[in-house]
């Protein structure tokens, strides 16, 4: 039967073995967190809030530029929080401090399709002041996998009416309505459109070989040479009268032209000459208006067949009587030149 002394000894063993174990045991799990929120690694505790937690569980990693550097230690409601009521817990290693700034975003993304939740870190555009423990990082929200979903299905629903138009509009196609069914079902719009075709193919045919108009005014060199002489002589007279020569190089060119079509009209607006009294006086303007009142009721009354240049012009009577006195003055000189010494006789009386 072993003494107190050996029993004391084996306890003491057997203790030094289960701490040893431990501490093993220990070491292992941190090893296996990847040294980030281990015992023996020293972290810091940062807060983001979200609107869904869209499938993050606790202990989810936290990705920064796709490397791990934490993990979710917990998620909780704050309802004080309307918008993003989602408070996420994160524990990260100091060690990458200096990597994470106040400005650095944090959103939620998905392992594949169908994958874990995870927290990425974005710093690639961060420029403020570096993460202490216990700041808030701001949330950039990206689309979650129920909202690639929904999407997913209102394009599809879209798909599905736009499929559904095409049906119609095949099936239309198919039949003899509208002009595209028409087209492709009806034999004789086909053979008139051929024999249209096959028209404008012998017009071409024609044009090409100078016949017709269009033939000759594309083959036919001698209207290219007319048409460039032209355009020459043209360009001859532009620049002519860009030069100032001729009249209307002249009426362009010849600031004169300016100045006395000036003068004229600030006579005018002065008053002076014909012109100007019409415009400017009124006693002037009054005579010409009654002159041309009194020339309109001369014509007027003479129009009606009144007063003496009225009989000329209306009554038939002064027509009929000149061309009466005209025709027998006409037979009378007929007979003068037929017979003269009948008419001209000369008799001489002696007193």
């Amino acid at each position: 039967m072993p003494n107190q002394h050996e029993v004391r000894w084996s306890q003491l063993k057997v203790g030094v073995l289960v701490l040893v174990a431990t501490a093993a045991l220990v070491a292992l799990i941190s090893l296996m967190s990847g040294g980030v929120g281990g015992l023996f690694t020293r972290s810091m505790v940062v807060h983001s809030y979200f609107k869904n937690a869209s499938g993050l569980q606790d202990g989810a990693p936290v990705n920064l530029q796709g490397v791990t550097i934490g993990s979710v230690s917990k998620l909780r409601i704050v309802s004080k929080r309307k918008k993003t009521p989602v408070e996420v817990i994160m524990k990260i290693g100091t060690q990458y401090g200096a990597d994470l700034h106040t400005d650095s975003t944090v959103s939620l993304t998905t392992a594949g399709v169908l994958g874990n939740t995870f927290v990425d870190i974005d710093s690639s555009h961060a420029t403020g002041p570096r993460l202490k423990n216990g700041d808030e990082l701001p949330v950039k929200q990206s689309p979650s996998l129920a909202d690639v979903i929904q999407s997913g299905e209102t394009t599809i629903g879209k798909v599905n009416t736009i499929l559904a138009k095409v049906n119609t509009l095949a099936d239309t196609l198919n039949s003899t309505k509208g002009t595209a069914g028409r087209f492709l079902n009806d034999p004789a719009l086909f053979n008139h459109a051929a024999a249209t075709l096959k028209q404008a193919q012998g017009i071409v045919t024609k044009i090409n070989h100078g016949q017709g108009t269009l033939g000759m005014l594309i083959t036919d060199k001698s209207f290219y040479n007319r048409a460039n002489d032209t355009i020459a002589r043209l360009q001859h007279i532009a620049d002519e009268i860009d030069a100032g020569q001729g009249t209307v190089g002249k009426l362009i060119k010849d600031p004169s032209l300016y100045n006395n079509a000036n003068s004229l009209i600030g006579g005018i607006n002065s008053g002076k000459g014909t012109l100007g009294m019409l415009a400017k006086d009124p006693a002037f303007r009054g005579k010409v208006n009654l002159t041309v009142g009194e020339l309109h009721d001369i014509l007027r009354r003479a129009n009606a067949g009144q007063g003496t240049i009225g009989k000329l012009l209306k009554d038939p009577t002064l027509y009929n009587n000149s061309n009466h006195a005209i025709v027998e003055m006409r037979d009378l000189l007929a007979a003068v030149r037929k017979n003269p010494k009948k008419y001209l006789v000369i008799r001489l009386k002696i007193f």
